[in-house]
Order: structure tokens, then C-alpha cells, then sequence
């Protein structure tokens, strides 16, 4: 998908706005995943999604979304993508069963601002495997949140995500085609930020840059394939996936997550890192 070459640097006010959209998002992702239970259709999430856009006066940044990129326009508001789909699975008849590993992608603009953020879950109790996977991918989120500074370099989030998975006893599956990425006025902008990389490298990090990170592993082999929806994207070995996001803004305090209800304060607590909220 075509992104623009330059990178939109926030002021404080328009930050403020992108805080308004990304809590929408995520108050609509703990709606949804607190509706998610075996017999509920992936349909029936994607319309409780359409009512909390409604009723914040936003609008959809998914809803026909890829028309001008050479694909058919987006038909849903959420992407939900179960067990083996990665991520861009397409809301309808499918059933949800005890099990089910589910990621769910959201995002919304309000007042021309956008936030985004993913979130995977199981319905019911998860097999070990596929609770560790799925834990495993929301901590590489975290460390390459965590990584974010200005003065410092899109690779140092790349590298710390890589890092955080390869740290781990088992060997997951990095999703390499699909990355994270700039976010303000439009939902996808420059820079790119990939979850492999060296730190150091990349794009430099400054005031007012707010960006989407966002990790998808497998249980298995990395390599995808796209269904014939033309947005459907699985592994290629059927193995399960994952994927978390939050959207983030970059400010003289520190690190603020737009998308997270807190701000992402306990999370980057933990770890150490500046918490950078702006006043309203």
C-alpha cells in the first residue's frame, strides 16, 4: 500500500485528539473481546464494533479501506482472524468455538485523527501452546514500545521486538511482510516499522511522531498466504498466529500509548521507561 515519503510530526493538541480517537479503540476492543464466546459469530463482534463507532461519533478507518490500492474496498469495521489467519480476516458466518485463538485489528478516526490497535485472545481456555503465543507476541509489543525514544531510531523498535522473541526457549515465527507504521491524519503513514531489524538503523525518532507497532507471530513457520478474498492472510503451514498493537506517541515526557487505557503507565513502569502523557 502506498504511504507517503515524509513523516507527519504531531503538535500536543493533535496528539490530544489522537488520545480521544485511540481510547475509542480501545474501549471498543474490551467490548468485543468481552463478547467473545463460543456460538457468537465473527459477524456479531463486528456489529457491537459498528455500534461503539456510532455512539462516539466516529468513523471507521477499515470500512471500504484498499479500494484505491488495487483491492476490494474493505467490508467490515473490524479485522477478526481466528487460530491460523494472521491478520485482515474479514467479519462473517464463522462460528467461534471453545479454543479459538482470535486477533482482532480496530481502528477509528475522530475529528480527522486516527488510532489503531490489535489485540489477540482465546475463547475459552487456550491450549498451552497457544496461551504462550499469544502472551509471547503482546511482550514483544511491550519491549518494542519500550524501545521507542526520541533521538533514537526506528531499528531500536525492530530490534527490540526481534530480541523479545528470540529470547524465548521456543522459536516462533516472525511475520515479515506486514509491520507497524506511522499514524496521525491518515491510518497508514511513513515510517514503516518492521519487527525484525538492527538497532540503529532506520528512520530517526523525534518529538511528535506517533507510530503503530505491531508484532505477528506463528507457532510455526513465518511464510503467509493470502485467500482468495484477496485479504485473508494465513500461514502458510496452518500453524497459529498472534498479533498485538498500540498506537504511541513520542513527547518530551516520554512515551504515551494512545490506544491503552492507562496510558500505557504500568506496562512501561515495568520496564523502566518514561511515561509521556500530555495535559489535556
Amino acid at each position: 500500500m502506498a504511504r507517503p515519503s515524509s513523516i507527519e510530526l504531531k503538535s500536543a493538541e493533535q496528539i490530544i485528539k489522537m488520545r480521544a480517537a485511540g481510547l475509542v479503540v480501545g474501549r471498543t476492543l474490551k467490548t468485543v473481546r468481552e463478547a467473545a464466546r463460543p456460538g457468537v459469530t465473527t459477524s456479531e463482534l463486528d456489529a457491537l464494533a459498528r455500534e461503539e463507532i456510532a455512539a462516539a461519533g466516529a468513523v471507521s478507518s477499515f470500512l471500504g479501506y484498499g479500494g484505491g490500492f488495487g483491492l476490494p474496498p474493505f467490508p467490515a469495521v473490524t479485522c477478526i482472524s481466528v487460530n491460523s489467519e494472521i491478520v485482515h480476516g474479514i467479519p462473517g458466518e464463522r462460528v467461534l468455538a471453545e479454543g479459538d485463538l482470535v486477533s482482532v485489528d480496530f481502528g477509528v478516526s475522530l475529528h480527522g485523527w486516527h488510532g489503531d490497535s490489535a489485540i489477540t485472545f482465546a475463547v475459552g481456555t487456550p491450549s498451552p501452546e497457544a496461551s504462550a503465543l499469544c502472551e509471547t507476541t503482546r511482550q514483544a509489543m511491550w519491549a518494542g514500545i519500550a524501545a521507542a525514544r526520541i533521538g533514537g531510531r526506528i531499528g531500536d523498535i525492530a530490534a527490540a521486538v526481534e530480541n523479545s522473541v528470540r529470547s524465548r526457549k521456543l522459536g516462533y515465527g516472525i511475520v515479515a511482510e506486514y509491520t507497524g507504521h506511522g499514524i496521525g491524519t491518515a491510518m497508514h503513514q511513513s515510517p514503516d516499522v518492521p519487527n525484525l531489524g538492527r538497532p540503529g538503523r532506520g528512520e530517526l525518532l523525534a518529538k511528535g511522531i506517533c507510530l503503530a507497532i505491531e508484532p505477528m507471530l506463528t507457532l510455526g513457520s513465518a511464510a503467509t498466504a493470502t485467500l482468495d478474498d484477496e485479504w485473508t492472510v494465513v500461514t502458510r503451514d496452518g500453524s497459529l498466529a498472534a498479533h498485538w498493537e498500540h498506537t504511541i506517541a513520542l513527547t518530551p515526557a516520554g512515551v504515551w500509548v494512545l490506544t491503552a487505557e492507562d496510558g500505557g503507565e504500568a506496562e512501561l513502569a515495568a520496564r523502566g521507561v518514561k511515561f509521556g502523557p500530555l495535559a489535556d
